[in-house]
């Protein structure tokens, strides 16, 4: 038979290749708990990461093989490891899975030709899969930190507006649209009121031009955008009023912690529209902020309606010192908020993810996950 949850001592990494940021602090704290924690590179399944699950008549077994990596920041991490041979897991161990980055099939070759599309598609199917039936023979699932479905659910920006307003939070005037004559009009109406319109993508939108990424970052829509618009026709966008900024917040949840930093972006041209076009350039000018009771309140209700126990949210702090909602990212990054990046608000969020995952391996539940038991 399965082993028994009370047999699990296991969390699962679900992350790709290049994801180093973060793990190892995470890792550190799991096994400072007694727990295990392997490292799974979705990137490099089906190419030399493998699964195996026997359904039988009354009874199921699984089996992971991961490689093991040395390189600092990646592989396993934990010392568990079988050298450069890989690392044997009994699925019936894993207690909790931590889903960090998902690219299963991105490895396989470009010579495959038109078979490797949906290879890759199989693949993502098959891993995730896999992951989202982890428990046990009488239906009871593992948690997750996050599931696939409630990330990808967290994706829609409109859904995330309209509950944030719902809540009480305020939001900026906001157009989802690929209408040239709504688009038109919305800009228009808002230079009436002598008010700027700004512009950014739903999605993490990024060309690769050369070898080079070159991400699209949020900008003000100029009279060169503005008669641009016919572009709506190939790719719709978001459009907002822009939200005068003293400060910006970001805003990391981990279960019922809330830890809110802050950060002058307006001390440089380059990120007065977004802070992250110099994010580097800002390391050094986070600093803690006290986040009202009422909002965190409402922000944790906001991040459990999609199912989560981790988000990552973006507020304006306005002139006015109103606080503005923006977005929250499922998988949002956290480190250099954290203490053990130097330097840093100095935040515990690796010690509060861990000891999310350790609790979920333990109790079988994580917060806002209603598919554990």
């Amino acid at each position: 038979m399965t082993t028994s949850p009370r047999h699990r001592d296991t969390v699962l990494i679900v992350t790709r290749s290049d994801d180093h940021a973060g793990i190892p602090a995470v890792v550190a704290a799991i096994e400072a708990a007694g727990l295990r924690a392997v490292r799974l590179d979705s990137d490099h399944f089906p190419t030399s990461e493998r699964t195996a699950t026997r359904l039988g008549v009354d009874e199921t077994r699984r089996h992971f093989r991961v490689q093991t990596n040395t390189k600092a920041g990646a592989g396993t991490g934990t010392g568990a490891g079988t050298g450069g041979d890989g690392l044997d897991i009994d699925g019936g161990r894993i207690g909790a899975v931590w889903y960090r980055r998902f690219a299963a099939g991105l490895a396989l070759p470009g010579a495959m030709g038109d078979t490797r599309g949906p290879a890759v598609d199989e693949s993502r199917r098959s891993l995730y899969g896999t992951l989202a039936a982890l428990g046990d023979d009488d239906g009871n699932l593992v948690p997750h930190l996050d599931r696939l479905e409630d990330v990808r659910r967290c994706d829609h920006k409109e859904l995330q507006l309209l509950r944030a307003r719902s809540l009480g939070l305020r939001i900026p005037e906001t157009l989802f649209s690929n209408d040239v004559e709504a688009a038109d009009a919305f800009i228009a109406e808002a230079r009436a009121k002598r008010i700027e319109v700004i512009t950014k993508m739903q999605s993490s939108f990024a060309l690769y031009r050369g070898g080079e990424e070159h991400v699209v970052f949020t900008s003000v829509v100029d009279d060169e955008a503005r008669a641009a618009l016919a572009g709506l026709a190939l790719c719709p966008m978001q459009f907002q009023h822009r939200i005068g900024k003293r400060l910006e917040l970001r805003v990391t949840v981990v279960g019922d912690n809330v830890f809110c930093a802050a950060v002058d972006s307006q001390q440089a041209a380059e990120t007065k529209v977004d802070w992250r076009k110099d994010g580097v350039g800002l390391l050094k000018s986070w600093t803690r902020y006290p986040l009202p009771a009422e909002t965190s309140a409402q922000l944790l209700t906001l991040v459990r309606s999609f199912g989560l126990t981790y988000a990552a949210a973006d507020f304006i702090v306005t002139p006015e010192d109103e606080l503005v909602f923006l977005e929250i990212n499922a998988g949002g990054e956290w480190f250099w908020l954290d203490e053990h990046q130097a330097p840093s608000p100095g935040f515990p969020i690796a010690k509060a993810i861990a000891a999310a995952l350790v609790d979920g391996v333990r109790t079988g539940r994580l917060p806002g996950d209603p598919a554990s038991h």
